[in-house]
């Protein structure tokens, strides 16, 4: 049995977690890429949430548009660097925090790397649409933006990164 907390503890959760997400982001891309046309909408939660399949080469909100190969590029130092601190990170709840975001990276660097039009520079499949102009999004965007959040959060409340938070008694 493992020890409470321990390094392959913490690196499990990482990789289980992280390989997770991934899987379960290609999937629905998969899916939406088989069922719907691109651009074409499909009620989910009456009009609150909609299913519309696009292909984006930027970012977030279809930032640094035509600059593919940039993302791609820190999509891959940010792999690199989130794989290093798997090892380092001595809290399990950082290391789940990880595995989520290192799930959702891997799964719009694999669009970018293996999708057309080609290697490196390939189109981020984005599904999900809700109101208020919003851009559409998929899975992996909301693991990245509610990691990023959530640790900025931990981080304003002073809790250090890869480091167990003290038990209050």
């Amino acid at each position: 049995m493992l020890a409470r907390n321990s390094l392959t503890t913490r690196q499990f959760f990482f990789a289980g977690i992280g390989l997770g997400i991934l899987a379960v982001d290609q999937l629905l891309k998969e899916f939406f890429l088989q069922t719907l046309k691109p651009g074409e909408s499909v009620d989910f939660v009456g009009s609150i949430i909609r299913f519309t399949l696009v292909f984006n080469d930027g970012a977030a909100f279809s930032l640094g548009s035509g600059y593919t190969w940039v993302f791609t590029l820190i999509s891959t130092l940010a792999a690199v660097a989130l794989t290093a601190y798997s090892f380092k990170s001595k809290s399990t709840s950082w290391s789940i925090m990880g595995g989520v975001l290192m799930g959702g990276i891997l799964g719009n660097l694999i669009d970018r790397l293996f999708r057309p039009p080609s290697f490196g520079q390939g189109y981020v499949i984005d599904y999900i649409q809700i109101p208020f102009n919003f851009p559409i999004f998929n899975l992996a965007d909301i693991a990245i933006v509610t990691m990023c959040s959530l640790a900025v959060l931990r981080i304003m409340l002073g809790h250090e990164i890869g480091k167990e938070t003290p038990r209050r008694s």
